[in-house]
This record gives structure tokens, sequence and C-alpha cells, in this order.
């Protein structure tokens, strides 16, 4: 594999700062630990309005820190309307442990990430608010990537080609020579498919054990194991 590809793509959240999870099921497992009482089911809707009401209002200049305090507090605000009174507290203690959570990954990614950027071309794409650039600086991402695809910026959602291609076009790359590193399946393995990208799906043993039939690319649980496919 090593010797077919020029450049690595990778999704961002759920990918870099995570083990394969996606933030909807960290921040609720978050709050769950503070003792929220609410079932995943009900607490999608919120978080994804919560979400949407991001997208492009953010400065472009907030780090991942002030992206998390604003996500939060919007959860609250939802909150507050059907279930429990907003608890601002409760809020930031719940970005913090999402920090601590993602500096985790970061920390263990960062060499990895070192190591492929003398060899290959990096690239991400993500589904993001409009200040990505922002949020890997204060990371410490920015030198590894030569393009970053931020679907606020961009114009387009993964699993849209347009996207991906735009984090093509600055690296010189070609699909052909590309891998796509993702956690979602809809997103990543799509929008991979669609461009002729081949794909590497990063998710925990627990999803790994109850995928679809008919996966037949590479499956890590953390990031670190993709040398292995690599080499």
């Amino acid at each position: 594999m090593t010797q077919r590809y020029q450049t690595v793509l990778f999704d961002f959240g759920g990918t870099l700062d995570s083990d394969g999870v996606a933030w909807k099921e960290r921040i609720h497992r978050h709050y769950i630990a503070e003792g929220l009482a609410m079932v995943a089911d009900t607490f999608a809707p919120h978080f994804y309005a919560a979400d949407d009401a991001l997208v492009g209002k953010i400065s472009r200049h907030a780090d991942l820190a002030a992206t998390l305090a604003l996500l939060t507090a919007n959860l609250e605000d939802r909150f507050a309307t059907v279930a429990s009174p907003r608890n601002t507290a409760r809020g930031k203690r719940v970005a913090q442990r999402f920090l601590e959570e993602g500096e985790t990954c970061f920390a263990r990614n960062r060499p990895l990430l070192r190591d492929l950027a003398s060899r290959y071309r990096l690239g991400i794409v993500s589904n993001f608010y409009g200040n990505l650039e922002a949020v890997c600086a204060g990371a410490g991402l920015s030198d590894f990537f030569g393009a970053m695809a931020d679907s606020n910026r961009v114009g387009a959602e993964k699993p849209a080609p347009a996207i991906f291609e735009a984090a093509l076009r600055p690296l010189g790359a070609t699909a052909a020579t590309t891998l796509f590193v993702g956690d979602s399946l809809h997103r990543d393995r799509e929008g991979a498919r669609r461009l002729g990208m081949d794909f590497v799906w990063i998710a925990p043993p627990e999803m790994q054990a109850a995928q679809p039939a008919g996966i037949d690319h590479p499956v890590i649980a953390r990031l670190t194991e993709l040398s292995s496919i690599l080499s």
C-alpha cells in the first residue's frame, strides 16, 4: 500500500481527536457522567440543534476550547426548555472532560502525523463550523497538513465530492493515489467511494463487532495502527 499512495486525507472529529467516536456520542457520555438523565435518542435532536446553531456563526479564530464552550452553552439552553434548569457549571465540566480526552488523542497522534507528513501529502476534510484551521492550530496539528477543507468554508459537506476535491486540489493530489481515513461510514466511506479513493475506517472494537455486512476495507481502533496498514 505504501507504494501506491502519495496522499492521506483525514476526517477531524472522531478521527484525529478520538478513537473513532463522534462528538455527539462523546458529549452525551460526558453529560451522563454529570448526571443528565437523557437517553441517546432524546439527546440527539438537542445536540444537532446546538451543533447546527454554530455553523457559520462562530469566529474563524475560535479554538477547540472556545468551540466546546459555545456548543455546551447551546446544549444547556436546549435542556432548560425541556428537562432541567440551565446548568452553566455542568456545561463547562462537560467541555473540560471533552478537551482533556481530545488532548490525550492529539498527544498520541502527533508523532504519527509528523512521520506521515515526511512521506505523504496530508490533508483534512471535515464537516465543520468554519473555524477548522484555528482548531487545528490550537491543537498543534497545523504543521502536518497542507490542506484543510472545512465544509462551511467550502460550501459543501461530506459525502459530496466537492469537499474532498477542495482538499485534493491544493495538494496537487489525485483520488487514485489518495487514502482517506474517517470514522463515519455514511460521510467518510461514502465520500471516498464516490471519488474512487481507498478508505480506512477508525472505530472502537464494539462498533467493529457490529459492522454491517460488506465492509471490505481496513479497520483500525486507533490512528496509530495506520502505520501497519501503510507499511
